[in-house]
C-alpha cells in the first residue's frame, strides 16, 4: 500500500518541525514529501513532486501568501488536497482560501488533535474545517443581510451586474464603455435599468442596496 505523500508550507521552524513529526508518527500511512519555509520554494518543488496533500500557512515571507500559493499550485496540481493550517480565522481569509482552491481550513489551535483526521476527511472527498470555522461559513450563507443583498442583485441581468461591479470600483461611464467595448449611451441605458429595477436614484443608493447595506 502506497503511503499518502504530504507537503508542508510553514515559515515558523518549530511549527514546521512539529507538523513533520506528527506526519512521520504515522509512517505506516503517511510520509512527509517536503517541508518549506516560503511559498516560492514550495511552489517550485510541489509543481514537480505533486503530493497528495499540502498543509499551508497563510502568512509567509517573500511577498507570496499561502492563499496565493494555493491558487497557483492548484493549476499544476488539480487533484492535490490543500488544507490551510493557520492561526487566522477571520471570514475574509477563510473565504479567500476556499475560493483559491483549498478544501480544508484548520486553525493551529486544533493541531495536532484534528489534523490527521482532517487529512483523512479531505482524501475521502470531504471539506475538513475547525468547528468555529465551519460555523462562520454556515453563518455567511444564512446571513439575512447577505440574502437580502443577493436577492436585489438577482433582479439584474448579468450585464447589469457587471456594470454595477465596475461602478463599485469607481469607474466612470466612459471607462466602463471602453472596457465593455460599447457606447457610453449603452452604459447609460443599462444604469438607468439598474436604478429602475433596484428602485433607487443614484450610484450610491444602488451600491448600498446590493453591496453594503445592513
Amino acid at each position: 500500500m502506497n503511503r499518502i505523500r504530504i507537503s508542508i508550507i510553514e515559515d515558523d521552524l518549530q511549527t514546521r518541525q512539529m507538523l513533520q513529526t506528527l506526519i512521520e508518527s504515522k509512517a505506516d500511512m503517511y510520509e512527509c514529501d517536503g517541508a518549506y519555509g516560503n511559498a516560492q520554494n514550495a511552489i517550485d518543488a510541489i509543481k514537480e513532486s505533486i503530493p497528495d496533500v499540502v498543509l499551508v500557512d497563510i502568512h509567509l515571507p517573500g511577498g507570496i501568501t499561502g492563499i496565493e500559493c494555493v491558487r497557483e499550485l492548484k493549476i499544476y496540481c488539480p487533484d492535490t488536497e490543500f488544507i490551510m493550517c493557520t492561526s487566522l480565522d477571520d471570514a475574509n481569509n477563510i473565504f479567500d482560501a476556499l475560493k483559491a482552491g483549498a478544501t480544508g481550513y484548520i486553525t493551529k489551535a486544533s493541531v495536532p488533535n484534528e489534523l490527521l483526521d482532517a487529512i483523512k476527511v479531505a482524501l475521502n472527498g470531504g471539506a475538513p474545517m475547525s468547528g468555529h470555522v465551519a460555523r462562520k461559513v454556515l453563518g455567511h450563507f444564512y446571513n439575512p443581510d447577505i440574502q437580502k443583498r443577493n436577492a436585489e442583485k438577482e433582479k439584474l441581468s448579468s450585464r447589469e451586474q457587471e456594470i454595477l461591479a465596475y461602478l463599485a470600483q469607481g469607474m466612470r461611464y466612459k471607462e466602463i464603455a471602453g472596457t465593455l467595448q460599447v457606447s457610453v449611451e449603452t452604459v447609460r441605458k443599462h444604469i438607468h435599468n439598474i436604478y429602475d429595477k433596484l428602485q433607487v436614484s443614484s450610484r450610491t443608493d444602488a451600491l448600498n442596496k446590493v453591496y453594503y447595506s445592513t
